[in-house]
Formats: C-alpha cells, sequence, structure tokens
C-alpha cells in the first residue's frame, strides 16, 4: 500500500483524536467553509511535511506517527527542509541487522557501491535517451564501473549528465546553492531523502551508516548512498515542470505538490512496476539481505522508458550481466488512484 504525503503549508493544529490525526485549519474557519476539521488515519500516512512556522502538533501525535514508520519533515523559514524525525524501533529483528551492517566488510561496502553507481548512470542515460540526448558514453561508463568505483565514473557521468540534460538556454550548473533550477531539485531531492530514510528504517537498518558516504556531520549517510539511483525520478519531475513552461524561479504550491508526487511515481523492476515508496521497501530489504549475505544484489530500479536492448547484452568488467531493466510489467500494491499524496491542504 502507498503511504499517503500530508503537506502542511499553512497555519494549522495537529493533534490525535481515536488512532487518527486531527487536522484543524484555522485559516478555512476564517474563510467560513465547513470543512476546517479533517482526520486522516494514521496507518494510511508515510510522510508529513510541516512548512508552516505557525503548525502545532501535540506530542501524541507525534509518537503515534513515529510508531507508525512515518517521516516527519520539518521546513525553515525559507521553506526548505531542515530536519526529519524517524522511528527508533522500524524491525522485528533490528538489533541483529543493526549488527550485520555495522559488520558489513569493505570489499562488500565496495561491490554494493559498484552496483550503486551502475544503477545511477543507466538511470541518467535513461533520462538523457529520453530526451534525445547522445548517452552511448554514460552506458558504456556504466559497464566500467569497476568495485568501489575508484576511477570515479560517477563524478565523469554526473559532468556529462548535468551539461546536457537541461535546456541550453538555461546554461545551468548544478550546485546546491546554484540558481534555479537548483532549488527545485534540492527541494525534491529533500523529500526524497526523507522516503528512502523511512524505508531504512523500516527494514531495520541504520540511515547513518553509509557504504560509501562517510561524512561524521551526516546522519544519512546511507539514505545519501541508496538514493542515487533514484534522483534521476526526481529530476524528470523537474524537467516536466521546466518544460510545461511553469515559473521555476521560485518554489510555489503548485511545484512543491509535483515534487512531492515522487513518492508515487512508477519505478521499474526486474519483475514489475511499483510506486516509488513501495520499490524502495524492495531496495532496502534487499540491502538488508546483501548484509546478511543471503543475497548479492540491491534490487535497484531502471527508468522503464529506457531502451531495454541497449543495456541487455551489456557485460561487467568481470563478465557478469548488467541486468536492471525490466523483463515485464507488473503492478504491485493498491490502486494508485485511492493512494495519490494528499497535496496541499
Amino acid at each position: 500500500m502507498i503511504k499517503r504525503t500530508l503537506y502542511f503549508s499553512n497555519p494549522a493544529y495537529l493533534n490525535l483524536k481515536d488512532r487518527q490525526l486531527q487536522i484543524d485549519l484555522p485559516h478555512l474557519k476564517t474563510l467560513g467553509t465547513e470543512e476546517s476539521v479533517k482526520l486522516v488515519p494514521i496507518e494510511d500516512i508515510g510522510v508529513i511535511i510541516l512548512d508552516n512556522q505557525q503548525i502545532t502538533i501535540t506530542h501524541a501525535s507525534i509518537a503515534a506517527l513515529l510508531e507508525n514508520k512515518v517521516a516527519v519533515i520539518t521546513c525553515d523559514k525559507s521553506h526548505h527542509p531542515i530536519g526529519m524525525l524517524l522511528p527508533l524501533d522500524g524491525h522485528d529483528t533490528q538489533s541483529e541487522r543493526f549488527r550485520y551492517q555495522i559488520d558489513a566488510s569493505l570489499p562488500l561496502k565496495k561491490q554494493l557501491w559498484q552496483q550503486t553507481v551502475q544503477a545511477k548512470i543507466l538511470n541518467q542515460a535513461a533520462v538523457l535517451f529520453e530526451r534525445g540526448i547522445a548517452c552511448e558514453n554514460m552506458i558504456h561508463w556504466a559497464r566500467a564501473v569497476r568495485s568501489g568505483d575508484p576511477d570515479n565514473y560517477e563524478g565523469r557521468a554526473a559532468a556529462y549528465y548535468w551539461r546536457n540534460v537541461f535546456p541550453k538556454k538555461l546554461d545551468f550548473f548544478r550546485g546546491r546553492d546554484g540558481d534555479p533550477p537548483n532549488n527545485l531539485l534540492n527541494y525534491g531531492y529533500a523529500i526524497l531523502r526523507a522516503i528512502v530514510a523511512r524505508a531504512l528504517v523500516s527494514s531495520g537498518l541504520l540511515p547513518t551508516l553509509g557504504i560509501h558516504h562517510r561524512n561524521k556531520y551526516n546522519a544519512y549517510c546511507l539514505a545519501d548512498d541508496i538514493m542515487e539511483p533514484y534522483r534521476p525520478f526526481v529530476d524528470k519531475i523537474v524537467l516536466k515542470i521546466i518544460d510545461n513552461g511553469e515559473n521555476f524561479l521560485e518554489l510555489n504550491t503548485a511545484i512543491k505538490s509535483q515534487l512531492l508526487s515522487i513518492a508515487s511515481v512508477d519505478v521499474s523492476f526486474e519483475k514489475g512496476t511499483s510506486p516509488l515508496m513501495v520499490g524502495l521497501q524492495y531496495t532496502t530489504a534487499s540491502l538488508a539481505k546483501c548484509y546478511e549475505g543471503t543475497l548479492r544484489k540491491i534490487n535497484y530500479p531502471i527508468i522503464k522508458d529506457f531502451d531495454a536492448k541497449r543495456i541487455g547484452y551489456l557485460k561487467n568488467i568481470d563478465d557478469t550481466p548488467i541486468s536492471y531493466a525490466a523483463e515485464k510489467t507488473i503492478k504491485y500494491g493498491n490502486k494508485k488512484s485511492t493512494d495519490e499524496p494528499e497535496l496541499p491542504f
């Protein structure tokens, strides 16, 4: 089941009532709207985004949300995500999974990073392919990635990707503090990061202990690792906004709504498709099995519109096949029409 994403951009009072989140919206009362109070079952919520300085949420609500493995994201005065709350207890055998994760060998981490970089580059190549931009070099680089990516093909691919993916008239340069549409990318990646962290916790893993990222000041190193192959799905949303001619100079409500829909975007795996939030559970569950030694490959998605024939024949340097493309389409989870994110209040 796809969990709902709740986004609050206006003053609100959130409290717990009968295991449901009661949402009191004062601005609707002022307008004389009858539906100024709403109830949402806690078990239906996956992510909550608090994007107003006049939002009040009770401790009982926070405890119930975390118990249900909800990621609670808070935004600063400039409306950018600044913090995140996640549950401490996310899995039945969590201590055992922590131990496997902590004891993971360096060769294993390097192999997992190789898979991660390959999946990321292939997804970036797929975005370029959809836009009619040459990507054969990207596919070659994905093939050439070795354990641990000592040749930094990730950086080489990123440089080519960002130089070509946006319309030339934008003169785009990717940087966290760069000019728009960097603001859209930053916001979308922040939401994606929260969804990834939530999935990691649900699989009994520590989001802090990464397989590649090691910044001692970063509490979400593993989330930053695992989200890499998923970033192009955010890029596609941003590109669509730009292609539609929307004003992307500032993050207005309409643009945020589109970026928040990332949780319900369909992603393709070898055995079928699923919404991204559900797909991330497959990815993090497979990662946990890799740590345990019962699986050798992380289950990453590949953008389904990518021409599978272009990568189906490729092999890694060690002659093992690169097999990320979807073979057939099977729908997992509930119907999408009943699980769309609630945006915005």
